[in-house]
């Protein structure tokens, strides 16, 4: 198991995440790392804060939280994004932020369609 506490910090009553957000992907999901940042795709385009809202939903649902306690603090016309995660301890964060990133590893060279 690696480290994960690098694309996180601990605010007071939560965690803020960086993110790097691919938007207009084929699928939305977690993909990796990015430097010191959680890499995610999201197949909503980039307009009117749909690829936001896109990813803010995703990194709840990676999280186990609820989408009320994920707030956009950094990055809104930008791939580099922090999101503010309430109501998660940093011990938490840290195990379900390493099972998404090994489930992401174990999807690399997969292929992302179904053969016809």
């Amino acid at each position: 198991m690696s480290n994960v506490s690098h694309l996180f910090d601990v605010a007071d009553d939560g965690v803020i995440v960086r993110v790097h957000v691919v938007p207009g992907a084929g699928r939305t999901a977690v993909v990796g790392r990015h430097g010191d940042a959680l890499k995610v795709r999201v197949a909503a385009p980039p307009l009117e804060g749909r690829a936001n809202e896109a990813a803010g939903a995703l990194v709840a649902e990676t999280l186990g939280v609820g989408a009320a306690s994920v707030e956009l603090s950094a990055g809104e016309k930008s791939r580099a994004k922090r999101f503010k995660i309430g109501g998660i301890e940093a011990d938490d964060a840290e195990t379900r932020l390493q099972a998404a990133l090994d489930e992401a590893d174990s999807q690399v060279g997969r292929p992302r369609r179904r053969p016809s």
